[in-house]
């Protein structure tokens, strides 16, 4: 009994996907031998499985988004400037490119000539880097007094050393780092006290 094409797809349909229905029990439920419906099963992955013909290709959609040169965008801004919607909406699909971008490019050119970068950023962003900038310094602020710290101490600690090789801290000069053999000829002995 010949079967149209729309009853093999149905079947076929039924056969797979989510709910999917084997070969034997739809068989039974619509009284089509199961090797037929088998056999329609394996023309339909067969079908699925070879590429469509060239005329039926559709054309790839680009592994990632254009990368637009300045000239590119400017000279889009410059055709978009006076279109309407209609022709607008032709022009970007031509292009390949969305409306929200063509936006942010029109704000970005316009803060660019009129020099207000800011302005571009909505309010909550100018907050937060308001915010962010406001921790830097204070962090900044921190570590020069942490450094300061750091260095007074390390300051103490060449003082404690020296004292402990029993070098007069005021014969020590400070204004070059000494060399340790140079530590050892200021040596003097320590005056003992009382012996005056």
């Amino acid at each position: 009994m010949p079967y149209t094409d729309a009853f093999k797809a149905q079947m076929v349909k039924r056969m797979v996907g989510p709910g999917a229905v084997s070969a034997a029990a739809l068989a039974r439920q619509v009284g089509v031998s199961q090797p037929t419906l088998s056999q329609w099963l394996r023309e339909a992955n067969r079908l699925a499985a070879m590429p469509p013909p060239p005329e039926e290709k559709k054309p790839a959609l680009p592994s990632a988004p254009k990368k637009w040169t300045p000239q590119e965008k400017l000279r889009v801004l410059a055709a978009t400037q006076d279109l309407a919607d209609e022709e607008l909406g032709a022009l970007l699909r031509r292009e390949g490119l969305h409306e929200a971008r063509l936006k942010g490019w029109q704000q970005a050119a316009a803060g660019a000539l009129s020099g207000a970068a800011a302005e571009l950023l909505p309010a909550k962003e100018r907050k937060r880097l308001a915010t962010a900038e406001k921790r830097v310094k204070e962090l900044e602020r921190e570590l020069h007094r942490k450094e300061k710290a750091l260095a007074e101490t390390a300051a103490l600690l060449v003082l404690e050393k020296l004292q402990a090789m029993g070098v007069s801290v005021r014969s020590v000069t400070w204004c070059k780092p000494l060399k340790t053999d140079e530590v050892r000829a200021q040596r003097t002995p320590r005056p003992q006290e009382g012996s005056e």
